[in-house]
């Protein structure tokens, strides 16, 4: 990439000039493979080992249709998502999209409704953890009362967010074989149980209560609860920048991703509910929350299930560990675009990691576990995917429509079937979030309110910005004798407090300051942005001031 050439591009707006500069410099390592990988251990989890039992509670044992049902709702958002990630490979992630597409407004609004969404689907899977270490604690003769599952839900919690403080690399590296073992597990548990004489396969059909016994309203409530079980069917969009031929390899791999968790789910929850006697999901009254456990003991003996129930502790540990590090970067990407408070941005100087939306994310999350009911953390979860989804799918049609964006708008791959399938699942998320009832709405609301409260009260105050300040300073840097390189250098160096040879923006700004380098507040932060290429919320001294004053020596 030419520095020089990709500065100049930025300063006159070529948005899309700049992507092209900074897609190319980017090493793209990950296959179709790595893409199936990635999203198939984004979902199965606790839409797998919590969700059934409530599901079942909902609509008795055909809980498999909902799970189907649920898939042809979110395959639109897919199709539509990998358009979007192709055309803006290099940002990734739906808050960025939505904001794009309709403004800081939206993006607020949806950059704290998926905030919401991540930190629920941690919380639920922090739940499923408490119920799992419950069944394994009580094979090995350790009896643990309510209040313990709740501490230790709560212990959990405590430790993963101080570990995402610390730095927390190769999650998916862990979490994946965890996966990968307990699907292999669940699978051969499902070929046992087709032999098995008290298998009933007419029980999850029509066996009474199975799927085609049930209303079209009951099961379309169904799908809308188990909804979320899909939502990390596309986060690998977010990290498009980094696919082999994204056009091709990243909807292709959606795809399959979609397709084998569909056949996943519908599978094990259908074998689940043939093989086990009925209303077994419900115990004095409420529906278990560890149905994986008492699948797998039913079928293949304790020792099986307690060893189900271990790799089930290390899986819902480990997405709650990713979710939280998720849930925070919308934080954070908000903070970067003026829409939160600074604070918000700024990474620690030691472990360069986005403190506070983690500390905040994890204090929401906490608030959840004690004052929600799990099914309430659910459905509101759900509810926040759905709306993002629908929003996604209207994007598609709006940024191919606009005579604005066409200067910009390129994606390498177009949704099949447009508009009609963005049209399905927008009217199909609609129907789902009105027969979910009063707590849709009541979560709708209060991320339409809260995002607004907040846009209007800081975002847009702070969030117009133009580029004259990375302008500016650029032509102040250039040309420097020796003793200003020296001087910048020697300033930059004090300022970096980490001792990294790195700075985060209020280093940045000490650093500026100490030059006389005068701006803002604001200005200095957009200037940081518009420095930190790679968008880790810190710069790289060293190529910093070699890019800016070599850059401009040329010029010179």
């Amino acid at each position: 990439m030419d520095l020089k050439s990709t500065a100049g591009k930025l300063i006159h707006g070529d948005v899309r000039g700049v992507m092209d500069d900074i897609s190319k410099t980017i090493e793209r390592t990950i296959g179709l493979s790595g893409i199936v990988i990635i999203s198939l251990s984004s979902m199965l989890g606790s839409g797998l080992f919590v969700m059934p039992a409530f599901a079942a509670q909902m609509m008795g044992p055909g809980i498999w249709l909902a799970f189907l049902l649920a898939a042809t709702v979110v395959l639109p958002g897919a199709l539509s998502k990998s358009e979007l990630a192709s055309a803006m490979p290099s940002s990734g992630g739906s808050y960025v999209y939505l904001e794009r597409t309709y403004g800081p407004l939206f993006g607020t609004i949806s950059g704290l409704g998926l905030w919401a969404s991540f930190l629920l689907k941690a919380s639920f899977a922090l739940i499923g953890f408490s119920a799992y270490m419950y069944a394994l604690t009580t094979y090995f003769g350790f009896e643990l009362t309510k209040n313990n599952l709740l501490w230790i839900s709560v212990g959990a919690l405590i430790l993963i967010t101080v570990v995402n403080i610390f730095g927390v690399k190769k999650v998916k590296a862990i979490q994946t074989p965890i996966l990968a073992l307990t699907m292999l597990l669940l699978g051969i548990i499902c070929i046992v149980a087709l032999f098995d004489p008290q298998t009933d396969f007419s029980r999850p059909i029509n066996g009474g209560n199975g799927a085609f016994d049930q209303s079209l309203a009951t099961i379309a409530e169904t799908a809308a609860f188990v909804f979320v079980a899909y939502a990390g069917v596309t986060k690998v969009a977010a990290i498009g920048g980094e696919v082999k031929e994204p056009g091709r390899n990243l909807p292709l791999g959606i795809m399959i991703s979609l397709l084998i968790a569909t056949i996943l789910y519908c599978v094990v929850t259908f074998m689940m509910m043939a093989a086990l006697p009925d209303m077994w999901y419900i115990q004095n009254g409420e529906p278990i929350e560890d149905p994986v456990y008492y699948f797998v003991k039913v079928i293949a003996g304790s020792k099986v299930g307690a060893l189900a129930a271990a790799l089930a502790v290390l899986t819902m540990i480990s997405m709650a560990l990713a979710g939280i590090l998720a849930a925070s970067r919308f934080l954070f990407a908000m903070a970067r675009d003026n829409l939160l408070p600074q604070s918000l941005e700024t990474v620690n100087a030691k472990y360069e990691t986005p403190h506070w939306p983690i500390i905040i994310t994890g204090l929401a999350m906490l608030l959840a576990i004690l004052f929600l009911p799990v099914k309430d953390v659910a459905k509101l979860a759900s509810g926040f995917k759905i709306m993002v989804f629908m929003m996604i799918n209207s994007c598609v049609i709006v940024l191919r429509r606009s005579p604005q964006a066409q200067t910009w708008y390129k994606p390498e791959y177009k949704s099949h079937l447009y508009p009609w399938i963005q049209v399905w699942g927008i009217v199909a998320g609609i129907a789902l979030i009105y027969l979910m009832g009063s707590k849709a709405f009541i979560g709708a609301g209060a991320a339409v309110g809260l995002g607004t409260i907040t846009y209007y009260g800081y975002g847009r105050k702070h969030s117009q910005i133009r580029t004259t300040p990375f302008q500016s300073l650029r032509l102040q840097f250039s040309n420097p004798t020796e003793a200003e390189h020296k001087l910048r250098l020697a300033a930059f160096k004090a300022a970096d407090l980490g001792q990294k040879n790195h700075l985060t923006v209020p280093e940045f700004i000490n650093a500026l300051k100490a030059l006389d380098f005068n701006y803002s507040n604001d200005e200095y932060r957009d200037i940081f942005h518009k420095s930190d290429a790679d968008e880790n919320g810190v710069i790289d001294i060293d190529e910093f001031i070699t890019t800016f004053e070599n850059d401009f020596s040329e010029e010179g």
